[in-house]
């Protein structure tokens, strides 16, 4: 174990460490104050009362529980510590592309969640709007939702935080299989070797059909492992020119 963390790359080892830590914190936070510290750290809709502009870095150091970290970390170990290498990025391009893909990954969802509030605003009254938005948060502290099904998605919308490393995660799945399209990948789920490239694809159809979808019910941000990848198409392709 300690030959495997002396042997991995900088940035890939103090991001695990980092997001390692935030989970444990978390645990001891609400332990102790009774509060989730996702409500302060995650990603809030720019319309909500619980929104801070830190929130835009700080979410991608948030998890929703132990296997959503585990889920991640063993990706960014997994990829990550490939495209850092030497021979393949280094560290300064890999940390660049890894915040750049994040970023992008919380603005896709951003706007995508923005289109779905403005659609519900414009059906609903402009009095239970502002109930939402001034009270919703609140409602959602005490363990409740409004029972009006407008009213309880959009507040779901609006102060429900995003958390985690997916959407940068995402990036490093595409930039992976862009950089070593025929390296076949032996995943648990699947009983022959696939190549990289057409994982990478078949993964990316999934959560484009899940996002369309629209499955709000399994609490997952397709829009922003989309946003990831889709930035990290564009930032690889521009490097290449370069």
């Amino acid at each position: 174990m300690r030959n495997q963390l002396a042997n991995m790359p900088p940035v890939v080892k103090y991001l695990l460490i980092i997001n390692i830590a935030m989970l444990i914190i978390s645990y001891i936070y609400e332990s102790m104050v009774g509060t989730d510290l996702s409500v302060y750290l995650g990603l809030h809709n720019f319309q909500s009362e619980l929104f801070q502009p830190y929130q835009i870095i700080t979410h991608m150091f948030m998890h929703g529980g132990i296997f959503h970290l585990l889920f991640n970390m063993y990706a960014l170990f997994l990829f990550g510590s490939v495209l850092e290498r030497n021979n393949v990025w280094g560290s300064q391009r890999f940390l660049i592309y890894y915040v750049v893909t994040g970023l992008g990954a919380a603005a896709l969802h951003a706007a995508v969640s923005y289109y779905e509030i403005q659609s519900l605003i414009a059906e609903m009254s402009p009095d239970k709007v502002d109930l939402v938005l001034q009270e919703g948060h609140k409602v959602l502290a005490g363990g409740q939702n409004y029972t009006d099904a407008q009213a309880g998605k959009l507040n779901i919308l609006v102060n429900i935080a995003t958390v985690g490393a997916s959407g940068a995660v995402f990036g490093l799945l595409l930039a992976f299989g862009m950089l070593f399209p025929n390296i076949p990948l032996q995943l648990m789920f699947i009983p022959v070797p696939i190549k990289a490239k057409y994982f990478v694809m078949g993964y990316g159809a999934i959560e484009l059909f899940s996002g369309l979808a629209n499955r709000t019910g399994d609490n997952v941000a397709h829009f922003a492992h989309l946003g990831g990848m889709l930035f990290g198409f564009i930032l690889i392709k521009l490097w290449q020119k370069k």
